[in-house]
């Protein structure tokens, strides 16, 4: 595992306006959304984020595709795209941003979350101390 450290993303460059909300979407986030979105020919997709136990650091982050929203869920938004999250996931992504990333393991949404004490080595997985 790794430690985590200090977020990487900026709350400038995750489009969260200062002090106002609790999760942030990075614009390479929201191009890969919308082009993911336009693929499957249906504006009304949302992508949601969840946590659930498991993974080798104890939880593991979730990421799909849903055309609805819940009572407890939270809608983020950037450049016309939505990010939903539920209440329960959110208290262990409070103030963490998802962004898309193109390297060497691939292309794939990462979450930097504040929260998250350690994290295993592909990120998919991570503990809060």
């Amino acid at each position: 595992m790794k430690s985590m450290s200090e977020p990487q993303i900026s709350t400038q460059e995750a489009g969260i306006p200062a002090g106002s909300a609790r999760f942030g979407i990075t614009a390479s986030a929201a191009k890969r959304v919308a082009a993911l979105k336009a693929a499957e020919g249906n504006d009304a997709l949302m992508l949601r984020i969840t946590v659930s136990g498991g993974g080798c650091a104890g939880f593991q982050y979730g990421f799909d595709f849903d055309a609805e929203t819940h009572e407890d869920d939270q809608v983020f938004e950037r450049d016309g795209i939505k990010v939903v999250i539920d209440e329960m996931s959110l208290e262990l992504l409070a103030g963490g941003v998802v962004d898309y990333k193109e390297d060497l393991l691939g292309s794939y949404f990462s979450i930097d979350n504040p929260n998250a004490t350690s994290s295993c080595g592909c990120g998919t997985s991570f503990s809060i101390g």
